[in-house]
């Protein structure tokens, strides 16, 4: 029996990477409109078909099913069965991280349809309404309900959760190929269902697929919108991966997805309950050859789907194999499915009731008591989330209560928030005084309580810091829980204060990125600098140093720049250095820089008038390609006159600018200036066309060593210029061209 399992699930894996290999979308198998095939469920039972350990099961599983039907395993017919579904959100900070609202719209819409709510049932073509005379068929109410689990695996059973698991991970996406474009025999979502297995945020370890119905959202499948596997004795029914794939955005009908897009899962559950598509299921719909099959061929159970080739638009006219077909099947690829037949109720019935891969198993009250879906629900879990954590002075906090299973009563604390204490169940806050601050809920029930305390959970930052600003890091002595640093470290390694390496002193920022995994991005985040009193005339530089080595030559890491002015409510990028750029020297052991001139200076000119708020922020992001360390230093923000330069070191007449350079040349948008001075100086470098005229003039506060301009070119017109640096009394001229 072992070996029959490990073949078909052999088969699975082939199945799927037939599919994905290619990555090239069938347009046959895509719905009018769209750009991802609606569902490759019948692609994988063509490619399973070609086991025959697969077939001879699937022939005996049709016997016993039709054998369970006649001795009326799946009756009475008025008793509604319940389903517990986990949905697990496999995502990597993306849009696909979509909201727990969305996957709560998804389950309204699937239990809709199943209970025959949806309105537009009524709507149906007369040959199919039951309130025609002679309709062939009619709209059916398939009786069975899914219910979110609260209870998950987690100490045999023991641990309470809201039906929802998340997962960071970049597998969110499979497209079939790694990073070197080769094509990956593993692409069938069992990968995927892996990094949840081992990553998600309740439990570490399987959710059988015989007490749980497992639904995986994802930002890419392979090219489908939705997938599964229909039950088969020779499945492993306790195995996780018997569950369903899904894209986020054609979950549910709100958020990333749509109303066109919201009946996926009810298709795909479908499936999973034994139906096929009703034109069969080894072909794509739209195909001439499919009037030579039907869906009863490999389910003798539904035998009132007329014969029909299938549609991927809502042709209600749609005859081509005779019979006028039941476009509005949830089963075929229309935009406008409402509907079950009576039949396909019956099989979907039989298939929940069936021994056959243990369906029956999650629908037993003692399951439904196991897991956490017996309908009584009670209070188990106390939780509440924010729109936002960290905010300026006088913002407000909108708090979202994310109890369950089920509250009644809300008693919330909010250091240092007006108000102080609230009974809503989502109250706004406003805080007006900088400090990182506490909240607190204790919900009820009325007859349960759970109490919900956040730490340090709600950062008001302070006001503004004046110009010129310089952080050097000398004052603090930890940047973890302090009120102007704020620090975004995912996993891994984050930014932290370290005393052993500096530019100015002997500290600084460092972010420990030679133990730290390729993939990790983690950003520093400041807190606010004044800028209201700069004028659309005055200009400005944000600068700093930082010292890093690659830890290998082939490392491509990437260290970012952005800035807000809505206190981090929005960002835009303004400089990107990365690979050699950043550094092309290689150190394979753990890097210290060892004296100044391992560090690099960098200038930006490019904080436009735009940015002169009140509220002004700057982060760093760096993104980790497993290389070596990084630190950061020296963040200097200053205007551009030479009147308010904060470091008033001068250069001696007759000093050298040494190592003069730029690149890239011919140059785009951004044209990159490297040199080096002994001593901080101030340096001006104008741009003037082949005919002597200055087109451009940027000042910068140069520090000593190696420096770093990055000037904006986006405005040149295509041909050659000249760059004159001067630093003192020295000046260098160097020649590039604007492509």
């Amino acid at each position: 029996m072992k070996k029959t399992i490990l073949s078909i699930f052999g088969m699975m894996t082939l199945a799927a990477s037939s599919f994905s290999q290619t990555q090239t979308v069938d347009p046959q198998n895509v719905r009018e409109g769209e750009s991802v095939e609606y569902c490759v469920t019948h692609k994988k039972e063509a490619d399973l078909l070609q086991n025959p350990d697969y077939v001879a099961a699937k022939a005996q599983d049709n016997i016993t099913r039709e054998q369970e039907v006649i001795n009326g395993v799946n009756q009475p017919e008025a008793t509604v069965y319940y389903i517990p579904v986990v949905f697990h959100l496999l995502h990597n900070n993306g849009p696909e991280n979509i909201s727990d609202e969305q996957i709560l719209d998804a389950l309204a819409v699937l239990n809709r349809d199943y209970a025959l709510q949806n309105a537009d049932a009524n709507n149906v073509h007369a040959d199919f309404n039951a309130s025609t005379p002679g309709a062939t068929v009619i709209p059916a109410n398939v009786e069975i309900q899914f219910r979110l689990a609260t209870i998950s695996p987690k100490n045999n059973y023991s641990e309470c959760f809201s039906g929802i698991t998340r997962t960071v991970s970049p597998l969110t996406v499979d497209l079939g190929q790694n990073s070197s474009g080769q094509d990956l025999d593993n692409v069938d979502g069992f990968d995927q269902v892996q990094a949840i297995i081992n990553g998600n945020d309740v439990f570490n370890g399987a959710w059988p697929g015989d007490r749980y119905l497992n639904v995986f959202i994802c930002s890419s499948i392979g090219g489908a919108a939705g997938y599964t596997y229909r039950p088969n004795s020779n499945f492993p029914s306790t195995n996780m991966y018997n569950g369903i794939w899904v894209l986020h955005n054609y979950l549910g009908s709100i958020g990333t997805s749509s109303t066109y897009t919201s009946r996926t899962l009810t298709h795909e559950v479908g499936h999973w309950l034994n139906l096929p598509h009703p034109w069969g299921s080894t072909n794509n719909p739209g195909l001439a050859a499919n009037c030579n099959s039907d869906d009863s061929d490999d389910s003798p159970l539904i035998t009132d789907t007329p014969n029909t080739r299938g549609s991927t638009s809502c042709n209600l006219n749609e005859n081509f194999c005779g019979p006028r077909a039941n476009v509005e099947n949830y089963m075929d690829y229309s935009y406008c499915s409402k509907m079950f037949t009576p039949r396909q109720v019956v099989a979907m019935r039989s298939a929940v009731n069936s021994n056959v891969a243990n369906r029956d198993n999650l629908i037993t009250t003692a399951n439904l008591n196991l897991v956490g879906a017996n309908g009584n629900l009670t209070l188990c879990k106390a939780e509440f989330s924010a729109d936002k954590t960290t905010i300026c002075v006088n913002d407000q906090v909108t708090f979202d209560d994310q109890t369950y299973s089920t509250a009644n009563g809300w008693t919330w604390t909010f250091t240092g928030g007006t108000p102080a204490t609230s009974t809503a169940q989502n109250p706004v806050v406003t805080y007006s005084t900088p400090g990182i601050y506490n909240v607190t809920l204790q919900a009820t029930d009325g007859t349960n309580a759970d109490t919900e305390a956040k730490t340090s959970y709600i950062r008001v930052l302070p006001d503004g810091a004046t110009l010129p600003f310089l952080e050097s890091f000398e004052s603090f002595s930890t940047l973890t829980n302090v009120n102007e640093w704020e620090i975004f470290n995912p996993s891994g390694n984050g930014f932290e204060l370290t005393t052993t390496a500096g530019h100015t002193g002997t500290k600084s920022a460092k972010l420990s990125n030679y133990n730290q995994p390729a993939g990790n991005t983690d950003e520093l985040i400041s807190a606010p600098v004044d800028l209201s009193g700069l004028t659309s005339a005055d200009a400005i530089t944000l600068s700093f140093r930082y010292a890093y080595r690659k830890r290998s030559s082939g490392n491509d890491e990437w260290l970012k720049v952005f800035v807000s002015n809505d206190c981090g409510a929005g960002w835009a990028q303004r400089k990107t250095i990365h690979g050699s750029l950043l550094s092309n020297v290689v150190v394979s052991s753990a890097f210290t820089p060892a004296s100044q001139a391992d560090w690099e200076t960098v200038h930006m000119t490019n904080v436009t008038s735009s940015y002169f708020t009140d509220n002004f922020r700057y982060k760093f992001e760096f993104e980790s390609d497993g290389g070596n360390n990084f630190y950061l230093d020296d963040i200097n923000i200053y205007e551009g006159a030479p009147s308010d330069v904060l470091v008033a070191n001068v250069l001696e007449n007759g000093a050298t600018i040494e190592g003069l350079s730029v690149y890239p040349n011919p140059a785009d948008n951004e044209l990159n200036v490297r040199f080096s001075i002994a001593n901080a100086e101030n340096a001006y470098l104008t741009i003037q066309d082949v005919s002597g005229k200055t087109v451009q003039n940027n000042f910068v506060k140069a520090n000593s060593g190696a420096n770093l301009v990055m000037m904006n070119t986006s405005s040149l017109a295509q041909g050659m210029y000249f760059l004159q640096v001067r630093v003192g009394t020295t000046n260098q001229t160097l020649q590039f061209v604007v492509k």
